[in-house]
Formats: C-alpha cells, structure tokens, sequence
C-alpha cells in the first residue's frame, strides 16, 4: 500500500475490528448458543489448559474474582493482537488478514471442541472473523497518506477516525446486546420463577440459638446465599430448563436409572446443613461457607442402580464438561450426600448450579460439589480420571481439620487489655470438639465454643485475651475426635492446605 501511513491510526484500525469481530460473534451466538462465542469458548479452552501452578495462583489471589481477571486479561490479548493485525495489515495486507484468520480458526477449534458444541458451533468464529476482516480492509484503506499535503492528510485523517468511531461504537452494541439477550434468554428459558420447592420429608434438626458466637467481624454461621463462595471452571454460567433436565446412572451397575425433575421433587426429599469448602481455600481463607441444603440422597439412587463389586467411584458430570470424582464408599456411608435443588429454601441460584448440584458432607468440592450435573458414572479410580486429578491434584479429597481467625484482622492495632480473638473452625463429618489459641511462644489456650449445628457444618469461636502492648503473633489450631489439626505448613495443592492461621497484630 502506497504511502506513509502512521503505525498509531494502523493499530487503531485493528482495534477495532478486534472489537467487530468480538461483538459480532457474540450476537450470533445467540443462535447457536453461549459456548460458541468466541470470547467464552477461548477462554473456556485455556481454563481446560491452565496449569496447576497457574489455576492455583489465580485463586489464592483473586479468590472468586478469579474469572472476571481471566475475562480482562483475555480481552486485553485479543485487543492487542487485533492492534498488531491493524499494524501488519498497513505494511502488507496479507500479513494482517493471516493473523485474523488464524485468530478467528483458533476460537472456532475452541467451540467445536467444547463438550456442550452443537453443530452450528463454528458460526460465530466464522462471521465475526469475515466482518472483522471487512472492517479492517476498510479502515487500513482510509489510513491518511501522511506523504501528501498537510490540509488533505488532515482531513483524511479525521474522516480515518470519524469511520474508527462508527465502526467500534457498532462492534460496542454489538457485545453489549449479545451478551445481555444471550444472559437474559438462557434466564428466562430456564425460570427459577416458575419453580415450586417441596417440603423436606426429612426436616433438619433444629440449629441451637447458639451457633452464631456474637462478636462482629466473624462470618455469619449461615453463609447468605448471593455470598456463598463460587469456585468453577464455567465463564458463562449454564442455564437448564429443569422440564428437560435429566440424570443418568450407569457404569458398573446391574440396572441403569435415569431420573427426571418431576421424579426428584416428588421424591422423599432431606435437608441438611452442610459447609462447601474447596480445596484452593489456603490457611486462614474465605473459600468455605455453610447453608441449608434440600435434595435426594444419593445413596438411594445408588442403591437402586446396583453398583457392581469392583465399582469404587462415582464419576460426575456437568452440562459444561465438568467431571468429579468421587468415592462410591462415601456416597453409600450413609451421611447427608445429595442431589440438591435448592439452599436456604430457594432454588438453587444459576450460579450454584441450578437446577441440580451434588453436595456432599466432609470432601473437598473438586471431588464431589459437582453443579449443573447431569451424570453419574459408576466406574472405578483405576479406570477413570476427573476434571482436577488429570491436572496433577489428588483422586480423593477429604476435607482437613482447619481453623481460622476472623477477629482482629492481620495488621491492625488493638488496645492493651482485653481483646476478643474470635473465628471459625471446621471438621465436616467429623466435628470440632475444642478450639485453642496461643500468643507468641505462650501455652495454647482453650477457646469457648459456640453451640454446635451439626458435624457437617462449621463452628464458631471465641477467646478473650489479656493482651499487653508491643508486636504479638497470634496461633489458632482446632480439635477433632482424633486430635489437634496439624501444624506442619502444606500448600493446596494436591490435596487441602495445612497448618496454623497466624498473623502479627500490634497492641497499643
């Protein structure tokens, strides 16, 4: 291409057609559905592909903010290989358009390749790509030859910049309409509204007064449903219609069971309350909450299906591809192991895998919290692997005896004198028995307990502390029926992190 032309107004014209592409391909997933955009089904693949070391940095530092960092750093990528395509395809068309068809091939191999792919997957890979390629043979063709006179380059140029502005402004529309009808049709195809919970046959034992121990500061002992943590690998949250939602049992079973909606709720339904932790939660962290849980026992579902000898694991499987774990053994011991629909009285919100998730007592939830399920596999861990352990973490993930100090925080100042030092402490399907506390190199000290609600469900604390000005370190380590946690200092990885939660505070 002739003349002089600005490699800032080249990479302008790649920015927005980045911006086209990205926006047309959303709308037109709106037809073929929310995996197939572009955006979703790249970032989807490189969660699939993200290692160890990296999965686990994303959530130790940004907890449930994990996804929406993932979702900026993607845009941030795409807009700037966009910008180097505007920039190649101003000193050779070629160059520039190769970049954005290998761009546009790669999030179109991405689509099909999700588990949930219909046939039209590739679609809006596709046309974005075309109109993003259209966009950019348009803008880099109008880039002003900075060689000719100074009035007409000026004029070219804001005419360059008034199209740059339409152009974007266009692709902006484009992913903003896309993405909220996308949300808003999957919501109302399927409805929480419409759902009518049924009455538990089995009630949960009433909760003592008590378990919320008092002192601000401290976690509510019934996490808040919109607060529950989320931890998954699904950037857009699947929608399922309950009318069409199906489980299916098979595997090593003498008989296959499947299961409908209507058959579940018109089951003989428990409620239970249960703590969720996940196996990313580091000492001391907030990637653990407890609520009331309604479902079916899965136990009986099981037994049902006939589980052969050989059979030692139960393998989940989500609507996005998501697979668990999870020992047979444990879904048969009789503890509070559920299909459940609903928390707190509620459906399940979208997010916590409306309309069906399992929810299991005492295991970490890469093994067993499995949402959106729609699948269970009796199979055995010597023939198959879930969705973390091919990702180097462990086949089995009981849950660790941990505790954690929620008041004061770590690097506040008290007054000298007497300092509540209170928190939370969990042993799901085990129980914390007792709570202690040390300051510096003292003796450990026993904290008082609030009322316990349950072996499946966290504890709350408390200790008052007769605290003398200077630097302090304060230690918290909680009891099971076999003992203290331990203190020997383990990372998350491949099985639950260890050792004591302790921080400097400052007494003034």
């Amino acid at each position: 291409m002739a003349g002089r032309r600005t490699t800032a107004l080249a990479a302008v014209a790649g920015l927005v057609a980045g911006v086209v592409t990205i926006g047309v391909g959303a709308c037109v997933s709106l037809l073929t559905g929310p995996t197939s955009d572009p955006l979703v089904a790249v970032g989807s693949a490189f969660v699939d592909a993200t290692p160890q070391w990296l999965k686990q940095f994303a959530t130790t530092n940004f907890g449930t903010n994990d996804k929406l960092v993932l979702r900026i750093g993607e845009v941030v990528v795409v807009l700037a290989l966009a910008a180097l395509a505007g920039v190649l395809a101003a000193r050779r068309w070629a160059w520039g358009a190769t970049l954005v068809v290998l761009l546009g091939a790669a999030s179109a191999f991405a689509a099909v390749a999700r588990p949930d792919a219909g046939a039209l997957a590739v679609v809006p890979s596709v046309v974005g790509t075309v109109a993003g390629l259209w966009t950019l043979r348009f803008l880099v063709r109008r880039i002003p030859d900075e060689s000719g006179s100074a009035g007409k380059a000026s004029l070219e140029r804001r005419q360059f910049l008034q199209a740059s502005l339409v152009a974007g402004a266009a692709g902006t529309v484009a992913l903003f309409l896309g993405r909220t009808f996308g949300a808003n049709a999957r919501a109302a195809q399927a409805s929480r509204g419409g759902v009518v919970i049924p009455k538990a046959t089995t009630t949960a034992a009433p909760v003592p007064a008590g378990v919320d121990i008092g002192v601000e500061g401290v976690e509510p002992w019934l996490t808040p449903a919109d607060e529950f943590y989320r931890i998954d690998t699904a950037l857009v949250v699947p929608t399922v219609d309950p009318a069409t939602w199906k489980l299916r049992i098979h595997g090593l079973v003498e008989q296959e069971v499947t299961l409908t909606w209507d058959e579940l709720i018109a089951s003989d339904l428990v409620e239970a309350y249960v703590t969720l932790a996940c196996v990313s939660n580091p000492v001391g962290g907030t990637l653990i909450s407890n609520q009331k849980w309604l479902g079916l026992p899965i136990k009986g579902l099981l037994e049902k299906a006939r589980p052969t000898g050989d059979a030692d694991m139960v393998l989940s499987t989500s609507v996005d591809g998501f697979t668990a774990g999870t020992p047979l053994e444990v879904l048969m011991d009789g503890r509070d192991a559920l299909l459940a629909i609903a928390m707190d009285g509620e459906p399940l919100p979208f997010e916590h895998g409306f309309p069906v998730r399992m929810v299991v007592p005492g295991l970490y939830g890469y093994v067993s919290a499995t949402k959106w399920v729609k699948d269970l596999e009796v199979t055995r861990f010597a023939d198959a692997e879930a969705y973390w352990t091919q990702r180097g973490w462990s086949a089995e993930g009981p849950i660790k005896t941990q505790s954690r100090i929620d008041v004061p925080r770590p690097g506040t100042t008290v007054p000298a004198g007497s300092v509540v030092v209170a928190g939370t402490a969990w042993a799901q399907h085990r129980g914390v028995t007792k709570v202690q506390v040390r300051v510096d190199d003292g003796s450990w000290s026993d904290a008082t307990l609030a009322d316990d609600g349950g072996i499946d469900s966290w504890r709350q604390w408390s200790w008052t502390w007769d605290a003398s000005p200077g630097d302090h370190q304060l230690f918290v380590r909680a009891f099971d029926p076999q003992g203290p946690q331990t203190g020997a200092v383990q990372g998350e990885v491949p099985d639950g992190a260890t050792g004591y939660d302790t921080f400097s505070v400052k007494v003034s």
